[in-house]
């Protein structure tokens, strides 16, 4: 790596690394390579190290070693250090004088022999004489002089010494540098190398700890995409993460490169361009092949993983004449799998310095050799296009139906993208762009769904088209933080619908439903009901109604629809869209079992077609956590966070996080969900998004009743209402009414909190939902005087229904069981007790198992130690690996599913099945059918 890619490779924005280091940049994926390399550099170190520290050309070895001497010098502790150069390979000791340059004031204190020898190695004789006369310097000599010249300047303090692209350290440099490496035991001097993979390194290839740099994990290179100065995001961010492979450099580089592009327009065939810096790289070292090598080359970067093996048929001569001179160049590999170019920016280098004509070229060979595959054809043969060409542009219309078919939403607006492109008639166009952004709405990618309904607005005055691209605009505009742009976008898309009696209108509302629920917005839902009264009633437009009217008003205009619920569900006949939108109209108005069910349905109907599209299941996941299925929501949360924050969907992302936030306050982690709470609140306005804001703040209060600071709980679960005690959202703010109650009553705020409670009750009136009443009750008996508050209590415990809520029936029992006991009624609150603990343990809400036992103990009962569910202490991804197998999936179908290579699946279940107490795969559906049967228990 040379020095201008190593300033960049793997940072984020300039950070201090740590408390001693001089500023530098932030290294990003990296936690484990960092702690070895300060574990080698510690202050206090008093014996020899030597570490080799090797990986890919942009895998950010030098930013590590950078940092070692960063943190080094940030000790007051001495450096040397030297970086190889092609260039100065062919020069004895260059590398040598390199690294003892700012030490040679030092050698005058070396044995006479020594210092002679070192001298001449180094070409300082005392004058041209001397220098034209010294003989060859002995190899014994000046490795014995650098060893005793590094003791020496280890003495006082420890010493460092880097070396960087030793891959091109001259020879007689690395023979002194192996020397000391084997000779300097007890010596308080480490020794890091950094080497490209692969590379040959004489004397040190054996005895000698290594330290691999892989590619960064797919959170780190998103993290590291978040720090660049223009954070790329939609297509534009997946093309760079499935280019780049992990590597560092690529990532940011590539990033760079595209930058100022279109960032979602098309131009979709062969690789992302790099910098022109970076093409001349590598470049240069393709100018000089044979043209049959360079042919090739070109052949192997206009093809993607799936054509690969066509252009192994496709190539003119024998593999070996072929390849050989672009492996010597160090531009590909090759092994028993096939060929592949060692570095990700060589396939992009290579395919952008050819010019157009030969690039054509190449797409067209492979065209002709990918006949049976008539998707990965219609591709290559648009690479090669020069003009409009229908023909093409019809196989890539069937292109996007097959994908379409199979739920790859991504690469069907792709393909209608590329075919409005070469399609001769703009009517064709228009009407294929206005395709392409309704289905690019199931990428969540905003940017690009903006692109395709301008370009629509460019080739049509059609207003049923154009009303079709801003509508699929708001749609995915209701997942960002402008909530009121979004509105006033659907709102005018409504009122057009209206006047042409478009089926439209219906679309339109239940877009900006969502709007509403998000703002909490009162005037929006006016709005919303006022254009209802023109939709007229169908059998087809039932669902979405009943969208519309739960979605705007659950307690009042949409309360009337819970019976008709069951019917509608049924009526949707497994249709993946209308089952998602009615369990979404079951969670509002609380029928929690029947809308965690049918989201089971429809996100089974999704994933039989591919993943499900973003923004549809956070109310998911708020159901899976209401009926005590954390591990899937938590699930749930990941998968939003992950597409959301890659595509910039704020709203969407900030939703996920919260919902993450709420169960890892639930399950006693509260540093963490503070982190997860505040990181969505930082992304969203508060007045655009209450809804998450009110979510963030009861996460933020669970996180401060976990550590027992009932202070702040109160005043984050007060902060869910108006200093005037009024809802801040209308749907969110009544479920904290219990919360608050009881932080109020530890920290002496029981009057103000009972007159709110009160004022919420009267507002939700006889609509409130069982559960809302249940929590009201809870409440009412935490905030009454001694003599009030046992009919509360039974009102909130009577009846099976608050079985649905495990937790929040278990947090009523405790609190019961403690007033009873309080009461002296020591025998009546034991079983209450006991329930709870049993429910909170079957959960993993471990701050309210200790509070239960807590209370047992008081009441005469030492509980067991039983230890919370285990499938709660995994992962989200590892919750779903461990799922899939319990269901009989192979790692190799886990992996297609999940995104994952088998091994890596393979070592997940190595690393839960100690934790999960099993030990062998067939142990897997009895662990998961107790916990659902445990799980059913409380339901």
């Amino acid at each position: 790596m040379k020095n201008g890619e190593r300033a960049r490779a793997g940072h984020g924005s300039p950070a201090a690394p740590g408390p001693t280091a001089a500023p530098g940049p932030t290294v990003v994926g990296r936690e484990a390579e960092i702690a070895e390399i300060r574990s080698r550099i510690a202050a206090d170190r008093s014996h020899s190290s030597v570490l080799i520290v090797e990986g890919d050309p942009g895998a950010g070895k030098s930013v590590l070693l950078d940092l070692a001497v960063r943190l080094t010098r940030g000790t007051g502790q001495r450096v040397m250090r030297a970086v190889g150069s092609e260039s100065e390979a062919p020069l004895a000791f260059a590398g040598l004088h390199q690294m003892l340059r700012p030490v040679l004031d030092d050698l005058g204190g070396l044995p006479a022999r020594q210092r002679s020898a070192l001298r001449t190695a180094l070409g300082l004789a005392e004058d041209a004489e001397d220098a034209e006369t010294a003989d060859t310097p002995d190899a014994l000599l000046v490795g014995l002089a650098v060893l005793t010249l590094v003791s020496d300047l280890s003495e006082p303090a420890p010493l460092l010494v880097v070396v960087d692209d030793a891959q091109w350290i001259d020879r007689a440099s690395l023979d002194v540098l192996s020397f000391l490496a084997r000779r300097m035991a007890g010596e308080p001097v480490t020794l890091l190398m950094g080497v490209r993979a692969a590379a040959v390194l004489p004397g040190f290839d054996k005895g000698y700890e290594r330290l691999e740099i892989g590619p960064l994990s797919g959170d780190a290179a998103n993290r590291l995409l978040d720090e660049q100065p223009k954070r790329p995001t939609g297509r534009t961010r997946a093309r760079i993460l499935r280019e780049a492979a992990g590597n560092p450099l690529a990532l940011v580089e590539l990033a760079r490169a595209t930058a100022d592009r279109e960032p979602e327009g098309s131009g979709v065939e062969g690789p992302l361009p790099v910098t022109d810096r970076l093409e001349g790289i590598f470049a240069r070292h393709v100018r000089h092949l044979p043209e049959a090598t360079r042919r090739a080359l070109l052949l192997l970067a206009a093809t993607d993983a799936a054509d690969a093996p066509a252009a192994a048929r496709g190539l003119p001569e024998a593999a070996d004449t072929v390849w050989a001179p672009a492996e010597r160049a160090g531009l590909v590999r090759q092994d028993g799998t096939g060929v592949s170019f060692r570095h990700p920016l060589v396939r992009s280098a290579v395919y952008h310095a050819a010019p157009f004509e030969q690039r054509r070229r190449a797409h067209l060979a492979l065209a002709r050799q990918l006949g049976e595959e008539p998707d990965r054809r219609a591709w290559h043969l648009a690479a090669a296009a020069v003009r409009p060409d229908e023909q093409v542009s019809a196989a890539l219309r069937e292109t996007a139906g097959r994908a379409r078919r199979r739920g790859g939403h991504a690469a069907a607006a792709a393909a209608l993208e590329r075919a409005a492109e070469l399609s001769p008639h703009r009517a064709d166009q228009a009407r294929l762009l206005a395709d392409a952004a309704d289905t690019a709405v199931f990428t969540g990618q905003l940017g690009w769904v903006e692109h395709l309904a301008a370009g629509v607005r460019e080739r049509s005055d059609d207003p049923a088209l154009i009303g079709r691209a801003a509508l699929a605009t708001g749609r995915l505009l209701t997942l960002g933080p402008h909530h009121t742009a979004a509105f006033a976008l659907l709102s005018r898309v409504a009122d057009e619908a209206a006047v042409t009696r478009s089926p439209r209108l219906l679309d339109a509302l239940a877009a900006a439903a969502v709007v509403r629920y998000y703002s909490g917005e009162e005037s929006q839902r006016q709005r919303i009901e006022a254009l209802l009264a023109d939709v007229p009633d169908s059998a087809a437009g039932a669902a979405l109604r009943a969208w519309v009217l739960a979605v705007s008003d659950p307690s009042g205009a949409g309360a009337s629809l819970a019976p008709a619920l069951p019917r509608l569900i049924a009526a949707a006949k497994g249709e993946a869209g209308s089952l998602t939108a009615l369990a979404v109209v079951a969670w509002l108005l609380d029928r929690t079992p029947l809308a965690a069910r049918t989201f089971d349905e429809a996100f089974g109907r999704w994933q039989a077609h591919g993943p499900l599209p973003a923004g549809l299941a956070c109310a998911a996941g708020w159901a899976y956590l209401e009926q005590g299925r954390w591990a899937d929501a938590r699930s749930v949360a990941a998968e939003i966070a992950e597409v959301a924050s890659g595509a910039g969907l704020d709203h969407a992302e900030a939703c996920a996080r919260t919902l993450d936030a709420t169960v890892l306050a639930l399950l006693g982690e509260p540093a963490e969900a503070r982190d997860s709470a505040e990181r969505a609140l930082a992304l969203v306005d508060p007045l655009e998004s209450r809804s998450v804001a009110v979510l963030a703040r009861r996460a933020l209060g669970l996180a401060a009743v976990a550590e027992g600071d009932y202070d702040s709980a109160y005043a984050q679960f007060r902060a869910a209402f108006t200093e005037d005690g009024d809802l801040v959202h209308y749907h969110v703010s009544p479920t904290v009414l219990a919360e608050l109650a009881a932080a109020a009553v530890r920290r002496g705020h029981r009057e103000p909190a009972a007159r709110l409670l009160e004022r919420s009750a009267r507002h939700l009136g006889p609509g409130m939902s069982a559960r809302l009443f249940l929590l009201v009750e809870r409440g009412r008996a935490l905030l009454a005087e001694p003599e009030r508050a046992e009919r509360h209590f039974r009102a909130a415990l009577a009846g099976e229904a608050g079985e649905q809520w495990p937790f929040e029936r278990a947090q009523t029992r405790l609190d019961y069981g403690e007033w009873l006991r309080r009461q002296r009624r020591v025998a009546e609150a034991r079983p209450l007790l006991t329930g709870a603990l049993d429910t909170f343990r079957r959960l993993g809400a471990r701050p309210w198992i200790d509070r239960a036992k807590a209370e047992l103990r008081a009441a005469g009962i030492e509980a067991d130690a039983a230890a919370p569910g285990a499938l709660t202490e995994l992962s989200p991804q590892q919750q779903q690996i461990v799922r899939l197998a319990a269901h009989g999936l192979t790692n190799r179908e886990i992996g297609e599913k999940l995104f994952l290579s088998p091994r890596t699946v393979g070592s997940h279940l190595y690393r839960v099945f100690p934790k999960l107490g099993i030990t062998a795969r067939a142990q897997l559906r009895d662990l998961l059918d107790d916990a659902l049967q445990a799980t059913g228990s409380a339901q």
